[in-house]
């Protein structure tokens, strides 16, 4: 039989596992709902299921099953579009929809096979899980740059990464998990959902994030939260005023920031009121998780700490040519490469090939099929992410190649960092940077700003810039926006930016 991706499903402790506001489950009732729905599904014989994702227990019921009965998941966005639904229906032909009970479907899934999601299971034995190569889940990518694609994820990238943070973070059975993201991607799904239950720990959904409801779980038995930079900057603004959030935020075991960069401001401001350090992770959805700040280890805020147990990481330029020196400046395209990379783009064997290097690809053998523990001779996937190492080996993400990279005046300028000194202006509440064509310079560095309050003055930002970078980073041009567009994971979406 194959390892169990949730052990403590077969041991049964006496435990709650899941919890979404009244609704609750413990481990032997999770269990019993989870496998029968599971026998169900592999008595129906599905190909791929999709899940209707929304924020709910009956949502972790349902792909959990799906794990169980080796049929894989598509967990679909409550808020998609049409054209998006459209594409990832059509592209991932599922033949039934999961959703709880009640939940209102739009054209492509209310067009398929329905089973609604209960609470309530027979007793029995779980099901013989499959192999590890085996797929698990298929997340469609946020389609920046074209038709989302479909991530296939393999039981063992899964098993992998959760076990690689267990090491990480000293992640244990005892621990209570707190967090409100959304269940349709990596971060909220695997890690905030199927990383607690691989444990044998517990989990608190809240539905919709709040500040006072993350202080009121972990003033109780919870001990890490989740979250996104947008819920951490709302946090690092209400701590500093409330000495009793701040105080329980201060109980906390470990605070996780991940799915795009937290702020250095907001760092520091919830380390003055709390005491805690927030900790930054990176991954994304053809990899999962690459590299962390260990629970163990120093915390250096805005860097997303060393790679993982098990994942190789390295740093090329523009040439190709591997970076060797950590001087903590120079950037480079972060390669990565291990078990906890995706199998295949579904349907999309080119752009699978696209993403990978091609060294290390056994003759025949496309890359993006299998994979083994120093990645299955497929070669380094390019994420397309640009950071600098230091001499810790601590990377430090400047932004996307495409994006963030900006080529001014003969310098390499990573968007992040300047980002991060205009939030050290009092009078800025948001800041996004980008590049925009220049005669002079190539590229000319573009301030986004919501103002906190008046607006300040367009020199006085540049002039800050400059004071705390050096003069070649300042923003050339400012412009001041209402708000930044951002996607449901809270990143702001440059491409929008300007139309």
């Amino acid at each position: 039989m194959a390892d169990r991706l949730f052990p403590a499903l077969a041991a049964n402790p006496a435990k709650e596992a899941l919890r979404f506001g009244t609704l609750s489950l413990d481990y032997a009732e999770l269990a019993s709902v989870t496998g029968t729905l599971a026998r169900e599904l592999r008595e129906a014989g599905p190909a791929r299921v999709a899940v209707w994702a929304t924020p709910s227990i009956h949502t972790s019921v349902a792909v959990i099953a799906a794990l169980l009965a080796g049929v894989p998941a598509v967990p679909v966005n409550p808020k998609i579009g049409e054209r998006e639904l459209g594409h990832i229906a059509s592209d991932s032909a599922p033949s039934l929809v999961l959703a709880e009970p009640g939940a209102t479907l739009p054209g492509e899934l209310a067009a398929l096979a329905r089973k609604d999601v209960e609470l309530t299971g027979a007793s029995g034995e779980l099901p013989e899980e499959p192999g590890p190569e085996a797929p698990a889940l298929i997340v469609y990518t946020s389609g920046t740059t074209g038709p989302p694609k479909g991530v296939v994820l393999s039981r063992r990238a899964i098993a992998t990464t959760l076990d690689a943070l267990e090491d990480a973070w000293q992640w244990t059975a005892d621990d209570v998990l707190v967090h409100a993201l959304p269940l349709f991607h990596v971060h909220g799904l695997i890690l905030g959902i199927l990383g607690p239950l691989r444990r044998g720990g517990s989990v608190r959904h809240l539905g919709r994030f709040s500040v006072e409801a993350v202080a009121n779980e972990l003033a109780g038995d919870a001990t890490m939260m989740f979250g996104v930079p947008t819920m951490y900057h709302r946090i690092a603004g209400e701590v500093s005023e409330n000495p009793e959030l701040a105080k329980a935020f201060g109980r906390a075991r470990l605070l996780v920031s991940g799915s795009a960069a937290l702020p250095v401001h907001d760092h520091e401001r919830i380390t003055t009121a709390t005491g805690q350090q927030v900790i930054e992770r990176y991954g994304m959805s053809e990899t999962l998780m690459n590299t962390s700040v260990r629970a163990d280890g120093e915390r250096k805020p805005g860097t997303v700490g060393v790679p993982l147990r098990g994942v190789e990481v390295r740093l090329v330029d523009e040439s190709g040519a591997v970076i060797e020196t950590s001087d903590g400046e120079t950037v480079g395209e972060i390669h990565v490469r291990g078990p906890n990379l995706f199998t295949e783009y579904l349907n999309r064997r080119d752009a699978t090939a696209e993403v990978f290097t091609s060294e290390g690809v056994a003759s025949g053998r496309p890359p993006g099929n299998g994979g083994g523990a120093a990645g299955g001779g497929r070669g380094w996937f390019r994420t397309g992410d640009m950071a600098t190492r230091d001499a810790d080996g601590y990377l430090r993400i400047v932004g996307r190649k495409a994006t963030d990279l900006i080529k001014s005046g003969g310098y390499k300028i990573g968007a992040g960092e300047i980002e991060n000194a205009l939030l050290d202006h009092p009078g800025v509440a948001e800041a996004a940077v980008t590049g925009e064509p220049d005669a002079d310079l190539g590229e000319r560095i573009v301030a986004w700003i919501v103002p906190a309050g008046e607006p300040p003055a367009e020199q006085e930002l540049a002039d800050h810039v400059a004071r705390l970078l050096s003069p070649h980073k300042r923003p050339r041009v400012v412009r001041f926006l209402e708000a930044l567009p951002r996607n449901d994971m809270g990143k702001v979406m440059k491409r929008a930016l300007g139309q």
